[in-house]
């Protein structure tokens, strides 16, 4: 059974600094991602990673801010989020899929097949 399960998420101040974990079971993960969905908003892209560092993608409003990574021997990735801003506020979703995807196809939500729950990341002013 595949999962992905999220964790790191919570109430923050402004300016301060988290980092969300999504750890994968049930098969091998190929491109792994952060999208997220602030209240009354449409799901956005946040960052992307394919197997290899050479392949990661940022959306501008994270870039600098924000580090992804991954542990393959762990089924894991990570985002580090730093200086974060109340503009951040959203749930977050980590996304995942087994197919060897390359390219900006890799910052669109259909290019993911599994899902996990998602993470509630609540920046204060």
């Amino acid at each position: 059974q595949v999962q992905l399960v999220e964790s790191g998420g919570g109430l923050v101040q402004a300016g301060g600094s988290l980092r969300l974990s999504c750890a994968a079971s049930g098969r091998r993960f190929y491109a792994m991602a952060w999208f997220r969905q602030a209240p009354r908003k449409e799901r956005e892209f946040v960052a992307a990673s394919g197997w290899s560092s050479s392949s990661i993608y940022y959306a501008d409003s994270v870039k600098g801010r924000f580090t992804i990574s991954r542990d393959n021997a762990k089924h894991t990735v990570y985002l580090q989020m730093n200086s974060l801003n109340p503009e951040d506020t959203a749930v977050y979703y980590c996304a995942a899929d087994p197919d060897a995807q390359t390219g900006v196809r890799l910052t669109t939500p259909g290019a993911y097949d599994y899902w996990g729950q998602g993470t509630q990341v609540t920046v204060s002013s």
